[in-house]
């Protein structure tokens, strides 16, 4: 049996369920107790763990990652809500040089979860960073960001249970998505990519929002049998290299797409993997389906113009298939 929820109740469904398995496990962020964040990711929770349990903080990020590391090193297992990931500026010290590196340094686990709405919508640059890859090259991160309400759920409950710290990422554009979530218990390892489409023509690999958008490119170039396989990563560290390196190595052929500016992104750094593991199967050249470098526009149709869309993952896949092999 299953449920259809959108993205934000599936975020929800897991966490309540793991503040009931654990009794240690509790929210700190702003407007988050009655309101239940600004995009209901943890609505009704308040009315039902109590304040303890769902706390309404200052407006301080550094504060709450603080207050986050130090109540992980003292037993507890704190999801710390920035609500949007654009706000962790005024937490980089305390996510970064602290959560990060404290296992290293005195082999003591931090168990916490900071959850936060990435990627690119309506609302200008400083509301629109896409800031994965940052952290997906901090060492002591995990990082994760799941594309389906189903992922959603398994993600943040594993999460919740692993003794690091963990970004975890919803995208701004998919609070509202609607998807199936099945019943009973559901936890998804870190560093599992899905195959969301299997195909032989082509490797398509993305993440986050981009996934759909992908399979949209797909159902497109099909019509013209082109069989394109679609490789959801889930997670952007740790990376499912194996997942992505032999599905290109029977295809023959990949395109990355993410939204990040293609200049230092998980796009190059999946690029550089295939190339040292599969670069004898390729049948052409990798290519990047990404944002330019450059902050995100106000203007609607600006804004359409830099993030990539299925015609842009289609028009590269076409490309690709100009290569006989």
């Amino acid at each position: 049996m299953s449920e259809t929820m959108t993205l934000s109740q599936a975020f929800r469904a897991g966490v309540r369920e793991e503040m009931a398995r654990n009794e240690r496990i509790f929210i700190m962020g702003t407007d988050i107790l009655l309101r239940g964040g600004h995009f209901a990711q943890v609505k009704g929770l308040g009315e039902e763990f109590g304040e303890d349990r769902v706390r309404d903080t200052p407006i301080s990020e550094a504060a709450m990652v603080a207050a986050g590391v130090g109540a992980a090193l003292n037993g507890m297992r704190p999801i710390v809500d920035l609500n949007f990931m654009d706000f962790s500026f005024g937490a980089m010290d305390e996510i970064c040089n602290q959560a990060a590196k404290i296992r290293y340094m005195f082999q003591m686990p931090v168990p916490m979860v900071i959850r936060a709405t990435n990627g690119i919508a309506y609302g200008g640059a400083q509301h629109n960073n896409v800031f994965e890859s940052w952290f997906a090259e901090m060492p002591g991160l995990f990082v994760a960001m799941p594309s389906t309400p189903a992922d959603t759920k398994g993600l943040i409950k594993t999460a919740l249970r692993v003794d690091d710290p963990v970004m975890f990422l919803m995208h701004k554009g998919q609070s509202g998505l609607r998807g199936e979530v099945p019943d009973g218990e559901l936890t998804i390892p870190l560093g599992r990519a899905a195959i969301r489409r299997p195909g032989r023509d082509v490797t398509v690999v993305s993440y986050g929002i981009t996934v759909g958008k992908a399979l949209a490119a797909a159902e497109q170039v099909a019509a013209d049998g082109i069989d394109v396989e679609v490789i959801d990563l889930r997670t952007l560290y740790p990376l499912d290299r194996e997942t992505v390196v032999n599905s290109v190595r029977k295809t023959g052929r990949a395109v990355v797409a993410d939204e990040s500016p293609a200049y230092g992104g998980v796009a190059a750094e999946l690029v550089a993997s295939i190339q040292e593991s599969a670069f004898d199967y390729l049948d052409a050249a990798i290519i990047r389906v990404a944002a330019p470098h450059s902050p995100v526009p106000q203007s609607p149709a600006l804004l359409q113009a830099a993030v990539p869309q299925p015609a842009d993952i289609e028009a590269a896949i076409r490309t690709l298939l100009r290569h006989p092999g």
